[in-house]
């Protein structure tokens, strides 16, 4: 019964989706892995032992559904980001990833479209199509940055009904500065998605998008705890809005869709958000040396507020990935000509890797 008895083209596939691969990085058993923006850091035991502690209670009443409405949880997300922000405000799912697709099932599907400035997060123009939606990608300037002139221009001629901005940006590491996702939003009739993935790892003191929640009802901010919170393996992703944005995805999400031991293990996390965030330190340290290494090398990094960097002027990107790869290490090719990125490890793990790059060679 295991075997395919037919290929997927003569399935009565979606027209839309025919021609497509799934997503997904590439997956071997290197020793280093540095290709998909992990934390590499794992779960500090002690905090470990009391997420496992409250699965333990959870599983006491797994034969019951879980709180359908998270209330407990979304009250943790609230506390966490602070800015007067209440449950009522919070909507949380199994990644960030189904956030935005709760987003998108509520605010686009056949007929409406989508927009991003590219290159920028591979996943937005996939799941706009997931749910019929167009994907319209804008431009950025040539150093990945964009101005809120520019950005309000694009918007304004495109009038889509979702915009993503992405920041800090991935695959770039990018900032969008505060007055771009303003100018983004008065130029928009639709909903505007700041995706703050990585907002942790930006300079200490710069502003979030919440600070700008107040009184723009079509403004959505998200979050992940895969990067900061080393929980990717947990897949728990929030967002912050008006309380009628929430209302409204409350009627595409799936009964039940979060598991009691999803909530409880995302609550136990979020007790101990202090010790969990010390990781941000050591990677974003990382980070800025691998910056710099590379540079002296003769690449050219990007400037970055994540916990990656993204270099370019690399002369035969398959090349390079190929020869790192070879000696133990996994980084990613984007599909930005001339440019690969690596995500910063541990302390070992970002050693292992430059040594490497070291070994191959300068770019020039």
């Amino acid at each position: 019964m295991g075997r395919v008895s037919v290929r997927l083209e003569d399935l009565p596939l979606r027209d839309d989706l025919r021609g497509l691969t799934p997503y997904g990085a590439p997956q071997a058993p290197l020793p280093i892995a540095l290709n998909v923006n992990e934390n590499t850091h794992p779960v500090p035991q002690e905090v470990a032992d009391d997420i496992m502690d409250s699965i333990a209670l959870a599983l006491r009443e797994v034969n019951r559904y879980p709180d359908r409405d998270f209330v407990a949880l979304r009250e943790g997300f609230a506390d966490y980001l602070g800015h007067g922000l209440t449950a009522e405000n919070i909507w949380a799912a199994n990644g960030s990833n189904e956030v935005l697709q709760h987003v998108l099932q509520a605010f686009a599907g056949p007929g409406r479209k989508t927009f991003g400035f590219a290159p920028t997060y591979s996943m937005y123009p996939l799941l706009s199509q997931a749910v019929g939606a167009t994907w319209l990608a804008g431009r950025r300037e040539v150093d990945y940055s964009i101005s809120a002139t520019d950005a309000a221009v694009q918007v304004r001629e495109a009038q889509p009904d979702v915009v993503f901005l992405c920041s800090p940006n991935n695959p770039t590491g990018t900032p969008v500065s505060l007055d771009v996702i303003e100018a983004v939003y008065e130029a928009s009739t639709g909903i505007v998605v700041v995706d703050e993935a990585y907002h942790e790892f930006a300079p200490q003191g710069e502003r979030s998008a919440l600070t700008l929640l107040p009184g723009r009802e079509r403004l959505i901010v998200s979050r992940t705890m895969s990067k900061a919170f080393a929980f990717a393996g947990a897949r728990v992703g929030y967002l912050a809005a008006d309380p009628a944005v929430v209302d409204a995805l409350r009627l595409v999400r799936l009964p039940y869709h979060l598991s009691a031991l999803t909530q409880a293990a995302a609550s136990a996390a979020l007790r101990h958000a202090p010790t969990m965030l010390q990781m941000v330190d050591e990677i974003v340290a990382q980070r800025d040396r691998i910056s710099a290494t590379i540079e002296a090398l003769g690449y050219r990094p990007y400037e970055s507020w994540s916990n990656f960097v993204l270099f370019g002027d690399v002369a035969d990107p398959a090349a390079l990935w190929q020869s790192l790869y070879d000696r133990g290490v996994l980084i990613r090719d984007v599909g930005i000509p001339h440019h690969l990125r690596v995500s910063a490890g541990t302390e070992e793990e970002t050693t292992a890797f430059l040594d490497a790059l070291a070994s191959i060679g300068s770019a020039s």
